[in-house]
């Protein structure tokens, strides 16, 4: 019998660019929106959290090489979406709209996530 990997969430909560919040880590509290989706891992870069430090050889747009700070990817179970109506961290839920199609709510103002 096949060991089975980690199962991971059919339908992800967040997207890219959407503005999330970071409930947990080094960078709580940082704001930012969402660069980059890594569905198979389960992870999410973000504009502006969790920087690490990169060593690069020179290359044509760096001549020096040196050290770079880039973004590194983080959980998605310590990514928060931010409500587009208040502002405040909100949990994500699912609603058919008028058209029928099947949308992303805020569960704290019902408010449609774009």
């Amino acid at each position: 019998m096949e060991k089975k990997k980690h199962a991971q969430p059919t339908k992800l909560k967040i997207r890219k660019g959407d503005l999330v919040k970071v409930i947990a880590g080094d960078s709580k509290g940082t704001q930012g929106k969402i660069v980059e989706v890594l569905v198979e891992k389960g992870r999410a870069i973000v504009e502006g959290a969790n920087m690490v430090s990169k060593h690069t050889k020179p290359n044509a747009a760096n001549p020096n090489g040196g050290i770079v700070k880039q973004e590194a990817a983080i959980h998605i179970s310590n990514l928060m979406l931010v409500d587009p109506k208040t502002g405040n961290t909100t949990r994500v839920g699912r609603k058919k709209n008028e058209a029928g199609k099947l949308v992303r709510v805020a569960k704290k103002s019902g408010e449609e996530i774009k």
